[in-house]
């Protein structure tokens, strides 16, 4: 039987096409090891006792923690078919040991000395396991070897010189472990050698000379790694060479001046580094490059003179060092671009308007250079753009309407320009941004109420131009916002009282302006240093450094405030228990808004009804949901779930509202329950959150207890996901925007409620949509609030398959709990169904790392996802993988993954939760 191992180092002239590319996979060799394993060939050879022997000591020393090496036993020996027939062996007609492929394995130990005796093998893979120790000397005899891939293990000690002997050898992969010392000075020897990949160890010295003999070398990595001196010039007179990766180490000195000498050059990387000097003249015509990274280093030169046309470019970051000279119209040309950085450098003149051809830009990072005229109206129809950074500039003149058209742009900064007239009111539609940054310019007039459309935004700063007249009420629907900063600037009036409502903020700036009257009931305010507030007219309040208000200055008799809270507690007689109302019914409504009703300004009708419910108009309600469902009718239910079953109600009003009633057990004199349930309905009246159900109100009732919530049009995620049809209207974009949405739900309810709440029952059958899709999280019938300094301890609850592991035998309540079942969440939602195989096979990371994604991954209901939407998707895949850890510790936070699957990932943010694979296959993907 003939079999083919296909290991993908895809290289081509076209590097754009391939998923290995586009994810910025590193590999660039196809090789065929071929396998003969034949009862045919193998009856008549003598098995070698050498061999055996090895392997049998070898396997006594490991620990076989996934019992693979069962086969691997003495007892089937003499049979004529061992050790040929033992799990991944495979031999030659003589039946000597050619092939050992223990990838995956889970073994644990050293390799002994005794594996030198295996002077037939020719391939060894034994990558993504537990060893540890050193490589041994002996390794060194297995003169017929050409295949060698150790990576991904935990190997230290010095590379073995004996290495160097290996003549055959054409791959050799020793990255992420902790090997340290010198790169062997003979590693020239290695002729054969395609692909040399050493990254991510602890590797110091040069780079040895000998590296130019290897005529071969296609692929060389040696990147993250201690390595210093300068690269050394022969590495331009490799004419195979279409990978160089020499990122973050300590080099200096010049780069070599024949680089893509060869023509071949795709991949280069040299960022992070000491480099100095200009580009080599060979760069500038190198048409084949794919991925430049060049950043932080001291390079010099004129931009437009050192770098010419590029078509196959995709991503190029030249930030971070001295180049100068004005950008050139050339870049325009390069049209497969996603990703263009030439931030802090010396860059003059104007923004080619011709950048405005890159229609797969994603990125265009021009900051922190000395760029002057206007932001071309051309950039308007970059509308696959995420990222646009233009601060710190001498740009003038209007921004341009035409930004608003950038709608999937998720951060602008424009700040520390020239930048003058008004805020155009159609940045309002840059529905996806989480970062907007105006500072510091010379805008004026209005700050446009449109900016209140804005639902993602985290980051708002307008600080430090001329904006005048009142905050807009309107940034009360700012529901994700974290930081505000409208500090100097001539914006005069009353701070909206409806601030108070923006439960998520964090850090607010309102100083030197002409605001009086009191600041708003909310804690970012109220915690504000005295810096943030002074400078204004007269501001009041609870805050250091202010006067506490005497009254409410400037009320007027047209304006009336009805986003009170109406409380109305009643429950059933109890022996003991005071009886709190007379009536039968009990609504909760929660602050929903408070804003100033001017002359002309009606609040819509219906939302007037609901809201503002007396306390003797509870019972009239409770009338209307019983009448609404024909007493809770099963022909009005829209679910059913284990605390409970939801029914549709439709009140005389108009409103529609989701009725959930409890399960009448649960409400029959059950004190545990009745605290839970009393908790619960606390909770939820202070939640304000456009990812989180609205909540209504709830009735304690002798015949019925229920809850009342908004209704959402789609349904469940759940019910979605399981409907052929309907799952196919859920297209990738929604999919990535249902995770999103959850992932701020959850950072919401963990780091910004106190004390914070743990939803322990993330399913996709508690995932509500409205009708944009956009996801709510529902049914907090297990919620857990913690206590701050308690330990916390519960019963196990949710549901099998979303639990966290730990819960099942420590009983902790923590936010990790609902990481992990987020992390499974969002699988569901890639994959269509719950992902049982999937997160087996994805619990080593190591193989989307190499740009391998598994095949069943996504849901085959729809097309594969391609372009950026492929690439937010593994960005949110990685972070998956990472919220899976069977380590809490191990696990970030919501509010990281939500904060990264808004936002550029850094590599610091990463390290923090030890995904260092997420930052190695997005972060630094070229």
């Amino acid at each position: 039987m003939l079999m083919i191992l296909v290991r993908c180092y895809t290289i081509t002239s076209n590097m754009g096409a391939s998923i290995f590319e586009k994810l910025g996979s590193l590999s660039f060799l196809i090789m065929f090891v071929v396998l003969v394993s034949s009862s045919k060939c193998v009856a008549s050879a003598t098995v070698s006792t050498d061999e055996v022997g090895a392997l049998l000591q070898w396997k006594s020393s490991l620990q076989d923690t996934q019992s693979h090496l069962t086969s691997w036993s003495a007892q089937h020996f003499p049979n004529e078919t061992s050790p040929c027939t033992w799990f991944a062996i495979s031999c030659n007609t003589a039946k000597s040991v050619t092939t050992i492929n223990l990838t995956k394995s889970g073994l644990q130990g050293q390799i002994p000395q005794t594996f030198g005796n295996l002077r037939k093998l020719k391939v060894l893979y034994m990558f993504e396991n537990i060893f540890v120790g050193s490589i041994p000397l002996e390794i060194g005899k297995l003169a017929s070897l050409s295949n060698l891939s150790l990576h991904t293990n935990n190997f230290s000690g010095s590379i073995p010189d004996s290495i160097c002997d290996l003549r055959h050898l054409t791959l050799l992969e020793l990255y992420r472990n902790n090997l340290s010392g010198p790169i062997p000075e003979n590693i020239g020897s290695l002729k054969s050698l395609v692909v040399l990949n050493v990254c991510e160890n602890q590797l110091s010295g040069p780079i040895p000379m000998s590296i130019g003999n290897m005529s071969k070398l296609q692929v060389l990595y040696i990147r993250d790694n201690k390595l210093s001196g300068s690269i050394p010039q022969v590495i331009g007179d490799l004419m195979n060479l279409a990978v160089l990766r020499v990122a973050r180490n300590n080099l200096t000195g010049h780069l070599p001046q024949n680089l893509c000498k060869g023509g071949v050059l795709a991949n280069f990387t040299a960022n992070g580094n000491r480099l100095i000097g200009q580009m080599p003249k060979s760069l500038r015509n190198c048409t084949t490059l794919y991925r430049v990274r060049l950043d932080g280093n001291q390079f010099t030169g004129n931009i437009s003179e050192d770098f010419g046309e590029y078509p196959n470019l995709d991503y190029i970051n030249l930030s971070d060092n001295n180049f100068y000279g004005e950008l050139s119209e050339k870049w325009g040309k390069s049209l497969l671009l996603t990703d263009l950085e030439i931030a802090g450098n010396n860059i003059t003149g104007s923004i080619p308007p011709e950048i405005g051809n890159l229609t797969r830009l994603h990125l265009l990072n021009l900051s922190s250079n000395h760029l002057v005229g206007t932001i071309p109206m051309g950039l308007g129809k970059l509308t696959s753009l995420v990222r646009l950074v233009l601060n710190d500039n001498q740009l003038s003149g209007a921004i341009p309407q035409e930004i608003g058209s950038l709608t999937d742009l998720e951060f602008l900064d424009l700040s520390k320009n020239n930048l003058s007239q008004s805020i155009p009111s159609s940045l309002g539609n840059l529905v996806k941004v989480h970062h907007l940054n105006l500072s510091s310019n010379k805008l004026s007039h209005v700050t446009p109420s449109k900016l209140g459309q804005l639902k993602q935004l985290s980051v708002l700063d307008l600080s430090h131009n001329f904006l005048s007249e009142e905050i807009p009420t309107e940034f009360c629907n700012l529901e994700s916002l974290l930081t505000l900063n409208l500090s100097h600037n001539n914006l005069s009036g009353i701070v909206p009282q409806t601030f108070a409502d923006l439960r998520g903020l964090e850090l607010i700036d309102i100083s030197y302006n002409r605001l009086w009257g009191p600041i708003p009931e909310n804690k970012a305010f109220q915690v504000a240093p005295i810096e943030a507030l002074q400078g204004n007219q007269g501001l009041c309040g609870n805050a250091t450094g202010l006067q506490p208000c005497t009254k409410t200055p400037g009320k007027k008799k047209h304006s009336s405030n009805i986003g009170y809270k109406v409380v109305c507690l009643v429950i059933p007689p109890v022996v003991g228990v005071l009886i709190l109302f007379s009536c039968g019914i009990c609504i909760t409504y929660r602050r929903k808004k408070n804003f100033q009703k001017t002359d002309g300004e009606d609040m819509h009708p219906k939302e007037f009804e609901l809201r503002s419910m007396s306390i003797f108009e509870g019972k009239l309600l409770y009338e209307e949901i019983v009448k609404a469902t024909e007493d809770f009718d099963d022909a009005y239910c829209i679910g059913k779930g284990g605390t409970g079953t939801v029914y549709k109600a439709k009140l005389p009003s108009d409103d529609l509202v989701a009725v959930k009633k409890l399960h009448s057990t649960q409400c029959d004199g059950n004190r545990s329950f009745e605290k839970e349930f009393l908790n619960e309905v606390m909770a939820l009246a202070e939640i304000r959150h456009r990812n989180i159900v609205k909540f209504y109100g709830f009735c304690s009732h002798s015949r019925h207890s229920f809850l009342v919530y908004e209704y959402l049009e789609k349904g469940s995620l759940f019910s979605i996901l399981c409907n052929e049809e309907a799952a196919k209207e859920l297209d990738w974009s929604k999919r990535v925007n249902i995770i999103k949405g959850v992932a701020h739900g959850l950072s919401y309810m963990h780091s910004f409620v106190s004390p914070p709440i743990v939803h322990r029952d993330i399913t996709s059958k508690n995932i509500l949509l409205d009708a944009e899709y956009e996801a709510c999280i529902s049914d907090f019938g297990t919620a857990k609030l913690l206590e701050l300094g308690a330990s916390n301890w519960t019963a196990v609850a949710g549901t099998f398959g979303y639990v966290a592991p730990e819960l099942a035998y420590t009983l902790k309540v923590t936010e990790k709990c609902d990481v992990y079942s987020f992390g499974v969440l969002a699988l569901e939602v890639m994959n269509g169904k719950y992902p049982s195989d999937l997160i087996r096979s994805l619990l080593s990371p190591a193989a989307i790392r190499e740009g391998n994604l598994p095949e069943d991954v996504w849901d085959d209901r729809l097309e594969p996802p391609t372009g950026k939407i492929l690439e937010e998707l593994v960005t949110v895949l990685m972070l998956a993988v990472a919220c899976l850890h069977p380590n809490p510790q191990f696990r970030p936070t919501m509010y990281d993954v939500s904060q990264m699957i808004a936002m550029h990932i850094s590599q610091t943010d990463l390290d923090k939760y030890k995904a260092q694979s997420v930052f190695d296959y997005l972060g630094s993907r070229i």
